[in-house]
């Protein structure tokens, strides 16, 4: 078992059981008292405050942090040490003392004494770096499994890329013994939800973003609802969504919907991958060559910005297989993982693109020939819509703020091409933006003038959040039919969903999701 843990902080002994009695209808395993943080710290205040936590029925971790390993107060070695011994005799399941203080003269005897005193209280020998990986973690813990056989040994480093996790995650999954590994900041959070799965004694959650306790704890509620806790075990398959940044993804809360509501022992993760080409192909690496604890569980990654075109040129290398369209469109949207690490690309952002248009004007995709369309943005976004309607024909003029990368990608898709400052003078029958424009918090913004908007226009908006941005807002105001991001992303997410799982997704649990997070 994994035990989720709430760690309980707070200035006085009121505030400190107020949290305790969060934490518990939270759905927390365990509680971690914080000695260091009470204010005017003594024991008859740790007793008090260790009397009050056991009184929600949950297991007690006692800790009395050292400030150099993060701890709050200047307590002296010799109180804290004191407190987590006497904690031992109160009824703490755990105490958890600094290694480093643990091997200091006279620091051993005192908390080996209390403990043989009571049998039912363990020690947790912790070990923290903030400021990066440590140099040896495998060999930390033997180091401190051969000083106390007995410990729990709790080793928790700063992550500065995700690729500084999987030192971590490969030594918890490949240890058969108790053992706490977890990487602290953002580019580590995956390891706290992760602990689950690769066997972690226990791994920590926040009640909220400014009760946290350490750089990078999830809330609690996400743990347990968006991150489907309760359901993780070693068999648990991964996804994710590797971007930079990527927290304002809606895929975590879609896919883990559908897994919930299908039953599959799935899991989907935000994977922040940061820097470019190298790193990318860094993290993949670390997966890949993984073959013999299978890539990590995980099974495939929906790719976002700024990865599309670096998932594209890492597949054309060394990958297994190319979808052509991915191919010709100049970005990889999809990427599954298979046996023995073989990776394979794929692109839904046409068929989502293509689908959500045809659906709208009520038309088979082959009756867009011929059919004029002004298209704004040439990123990649724009290669996907563009290859769709160079696909049945229809014409279309790029507009770009940079003509000449405007005039490269109609160059490629044998199309038309103007400056945004030609949009004035533009007839066509649908326009469809491609740029950011008017996206969440810029939603005052439009990429197309309003007196451009015509009644009889198809308008297509491929930003999703808000719902309904300022074009589309004035688009229906004039009598012009619509087309939301949120109708585009739900159509790609479905065609991922089905390479992941080789499952039809539950369409209606997709948009019910989708529209429940962006309208609250």
């Amino acid at each position: 078992m994994s035990y989720l843990t709430v760690s309980i902080s707070g200035c006085d002994v009121k505030e400190m059981s107020s949290r305790a009695v969060r934490a518990k209808s939270a759905g927390a395993d365990l509680l971690e008292l914080r000695a260091d943080h009470i204010e005017g710290l003594d024991w008859e205040k740790a007793k008090h405050a260790i009397k009050s936590l056991l009184g929600t029925g949950l297991g007690l971790i006692v800790t009395c942090r050292d400030k150099s390993e993060g701890g709050a107060g200047d307590w002296s070695l010799e109180e804290r040490i004191g407190i987590l011994s006497a904690a031992a005799g109160k009824g703490a399941r755990f105490i958890d003392c600094e290694y480093a203080n643990f091997v200091r003269p006279g620091v051993r005897e005192q908390i080996t004494s209390a403990l043989a005193d009571n049998p039912d209280c363990r020690l947790i020998l912790s070990a923290h770096n903030f400021e990066g990986p440590f140099d040896d973690l495998e060999g930390l813990r033997d180091e401190i499994k051969n000083e106390f056989p007995a410990a729990i040994p709790k080793l928790v480093y700063t992550a500065s890329h995700i690729n500084d996790c999987f030192a971590g995650m490969k030594l918890l999954e490949a240890s058969s013994d108790e053992l706490i590994v977890l990487a602290m900041g953002q580019a580590g959070m995956i390891t706290r939800i992760l602990a689950k799965k690769y066997g972690g004694f226990l791994t920590f959650a926040s009640l909220s973003s400014v009760e946290a306790t350490a750089p990078g704890q999830f809330e609690i509620s996400e743990m347990k609802n968006l991150y489907r806790w309760d359901s993780i075990n070693e068999k648990t398959e991964l996804f994710g969504v590797i971007g930079d940044p990527v927290g304002h993804s809606l895929s975590p809360a879609v896919f883990n919907a559908c897994f919930d509501s299908q039953g599959i022992n799935g899991l989907y993760l935000p994977i922040q991958v940061q820097g470019a080409q190298r790193e990318f192909d860094e993290f993949i690496n670390n997966l890949v060559n993984s073959t013999d604890n299978g890539g990590f569980g995980f099974g495939g990654f929906s790719v976002t910005l700024p990865h599309k075109a670096h998932a594209l040129e890492h597949v054309t290398r060394v990958g297994e297989f190319l979808e052509p369209l991915a191919g010709d469109i100049g970005a990889v949207n999809t990427l599954k993982l298979g046996i023995g690490g073989r990776v394979s690309g794929y692109n839904t952002d046409y068929a989502g693109a293509m689908g959500a248009l045809c659906a709208v004007m009520g038309i088979e995709k082959h009756q867009l020939h011929q059919v004029s369309v002004a298209m704004v943005g040439a990123g990649g976004v724009g290669r996907a819509v563009i290859a769709g309607l160079a696909e049945v024909g229809a014409h279309v003029t790029i507009y770009n703020r940079t003509v000449e990368k405007a005039a490269a990608l109609a160059e490629e898709f044998n199309c038309k091409y103007a400056g945004l400052d030609e949009l004035e003078q533009m007839d066509a029958e649908v326009i469809i933006n491609c740029t950011s424009i008017g996206m969440h918090p810029d939603v005052e913004a439009s990429p197309v003038p309003k007196h451009c908007l015509k009644e009889g226009m198809t308008i297509f908006d491929t930003v999703y959040n808000p719902l309904e941005t300022l074009l589309l807002e004035q688009a229906k105001a004039v009598g012009a039919k619509t087309v939301d991001g949120a109708e585009m992303f739900v159509r790609q997410a479905m065609a991922q969903f089905k390479l992941f799982t080789g499952q039809e997704a539950d369409e209606d649990v997709m948009r019910k999701t989708v529209f429940g997070c962006l309208c609250g």
